[in-house]
């Protein structure tokens, strides 16, 4: 369900201890490529992506957007989607960084599969503090209620994929799904970047 890998050849694709405990909004999340959580320990995806996120290389979206799409062929053909929406960032974040990392990713994947991306469809209502230094259970509360969808817009029987840069606890991308299946949306599938293990 939400992709985590296992280190064992136990089968077919099942749950993890999370999704069984709380079963998330959306159907399937799957990432390109997997880093350690560890801040300590060195990885090359890690340092692209926080050069990408933090270091503000805009021309980096392209590339890493390409990687993804084409890294998730099998994923995305399966999921037969409506509509690309991006994980939105606070108007506030949004002036400081000046653009949205998710936004870019999402670009290349609608050019690559010919599916429209709606950078309007989700809006994010409340700021919120980094989720970095948070915990698990921190960080959904942090996120809980922040999202919804602008009056106006209907994603009444769509299915969407929601995309996002990284995944780490999924807080994030469950809460905008909680908030694109209360707007109506059929089904909701998650892709990112990169996946922290």
């Amino acid at each position: 369900m939400c992709g985590r890998p296992f280190f064992d050849a136990s089968g077919d694709d099942h749950h993890c201890a999370a999704c069984l405990a709380r079963l998330p909004y959306f159907l399937r999340a799957r990432a390109w490529g997997c880093y350690p959580g560890d801040e300590s320990a060195e990885h090359p995806l890690r340092q692209i992506v926080q050069k990408f996120k933090y270091g503000r290389k805009v021309s980096l979206g392209k590339p890493l957007g390409r990687l993804m799409a084409q890294g998730c062929q099998e994923f995305l053909k399966e999921c037969h989607v409506d509509l690309i929406v991006s994980v939105p960032l606070h108007p506030k974040r949004l002036r400081w960084r000046g653009f949205n990392q998710s936004l870019l990713l999402a670009r290349q994947v609608s050019r690559l599969y010919q599916v429209s991306v709606d950078p309007f469809a989700l809006r994010r209502d409340r700021e919120t503090v980094p989720q970095t230094e948070l915990t698990e259970d921190e960080r959904r509360k942090n996120v809980r209620g922040a999202f919804s969808i602008p009056t106006g817009k209907s994603l009444k029987g769509k299915s969407v994929l929601l995309v996002d840069d990284v995944y780490t606890s999924g807080a994030t991308v469950n809460e905008c799904s909680h908030a694109l299946v209360r707007g109506g949306a059929k089904a909701v599938y998650v892709l990112t970047l990169a996946r922290t293990i």
